[in-house]
């Protein structure tokens, strides 16, 4: 994007937000899931909520891919480092996130374990490259945004023959989590989360296209508006999503036109595919077990594949008692409502995932000082 501060002009902010508040309907009320982290930041970062008319609610969604990462597989890595002594690389965000025992990637790292942060997975290829002697295992997470690039490393790690590069594998996907909430919007333990519509990921959405959506508006009637991470794109798309719940419309519209289009990148796609499979089922914090949501290393790879390679058997963690994540990951409250959030739990001192990541929805609120808004 050339331009950045015409998509942040609060002139026209107010003037959407004023053709928000006369096109909302006093006599009913909206409730719009933003899905991606990035919009969360976004709404959080620039006061989107306090321009937008009390009967219109922003949720929460789960696509933070740091805060969606179940305690197990943070276990897992932690493993690798401390028992299998491999030279552990991965993303900034994940090293802080919680494990079990009181433990973290970055708090393993200070027991002995050789964990380190990258830049992206080329970085780790080019460390398996200089160091031979190391077994490097790059812990791969992310949405389908980031897996093409976990995909072109093992591709790479493949031509160059490395038989020190492997990839603990954790990439998962969007359309299934967003299945998840609309099939089970009623959640025993925490309550029911009310939907008339969703803000679809920017990011996602140049990867995949609008197509994948198309299925949740017909088949469920929920209108989808995917939208760019600058606050005008937000407003634009809330105003989209009123605009189609005021004409009972539910269809996929593409605010973010100057990146997405309907069939995403094909290229990207087609490298996937090539070298991941789908996992039978595969555990989200937030949203249990889900069937066919995540991605596996293709067997034409498998020497790059870390949970083959290394003795990995997965085992599920229950989340912090008091922790909230889960709830809040799926809609149904809000960081507020969590009793640890701004007390106990910091960004310096994070419970829970959601902390951790400034795309976290805690994080955001606490960042930005939406601890404050009311009830």
């Amino acid at each position: 994007m050339k331009y950045i501060d015409e998509f942040r002009d609060g002139d026209v902010a107010r003037k959407i937000a004023a053709v928000i508040r006369a096109e909302a309907d006093p006599a009913r009320r909206y409730h719009f899931m933003e899905f991606c982290g990035g919009h969360t930041h976004a709404i959080s970062r620039y006061g989107v909520a306090d321009l937008l008319p009390e009967n219109v609610r922003m949720i929460h969604g789960p696509g933070c891919p740091v805060c969606v990462l179940p305690i197990g597989r943070v276990d897992q890595a932690i493993r690798l480092a401390l028992g299998h002594g491999v030279t552990l690389c991965t993303y900034g965000d994940c090293l802080r996130v919680p494990a079990s025992d009181g433990l973290s990637l970055l708090k393993a790292k200070a027991r002995g374990g050789d964990i380190r942060m990258v830049y992206s997975c080329a970085d780790a290829v080019a460390l398996a490259q200089r160091h031979p002697e190391k077994q490097v295992v790059f812990l791969a997470i992310g949405f389908e945004t980031t897996t093409p690039p976990t995909a072109v490393a093992i591709r790479q790690a493949a031509a160059l023959g490395l038989a020190n590069f492997s990839v603990l594998c954790c990439h998962v996907l969007t359309p299934s989590a967003i299945s998840s909430i609309l099939e089970s919007p009623e959640v025993r333990q925490w309550g029911t989360v009310l939907l008339d519509g969703f803000i679809g990921p920017a990011h996602v959405s140049t990867i995949i296209g609008s197509r994948p959506y198309e299925f949740f508006a017909e088949e469920y009637r929920k209108p989808v508006v995917i939208a760019g991470f600058e606050p005008l794109d937000v407003m634009q798309a809330i105003r989209m999503l009123v605009r189609q719940v005021n004409e009972g419309r539910a269809e996929v519209e593409n605010e973010f036109s100057r990146a997405v289009d309907r069939d995403g990148n094909r290229k990207a796609q087609q490298l996937v595919a090539e070298v991941f499979e789908l996992r039978k089922q595969f555990e989200w914090r937030g949203l249990s077990i889900l069937p066919y949501s995540a991605l596996r290393i293709r067997g034409e790879f498998a020497a790059y594949d870390a949970e083959r390679r290394f003795p990995l058997d997965y085992r599920p963690v229950p989340d912090h008692k008091a922790c909230e994540c889960g709830a809040i990951l799926r809609g149904v409250k809000r960081p507020q409502d969590c009793k640890l959030f701004g007390t106990v739990c910091t960004p310096e001192n994070p419970v829970g995932s959601c902390m951790v990541s400034s795309e976290g929805a805690c994080a955001a609120h606490y960042t930005y000082g939406r601890y404050r808004d009311v009830a």
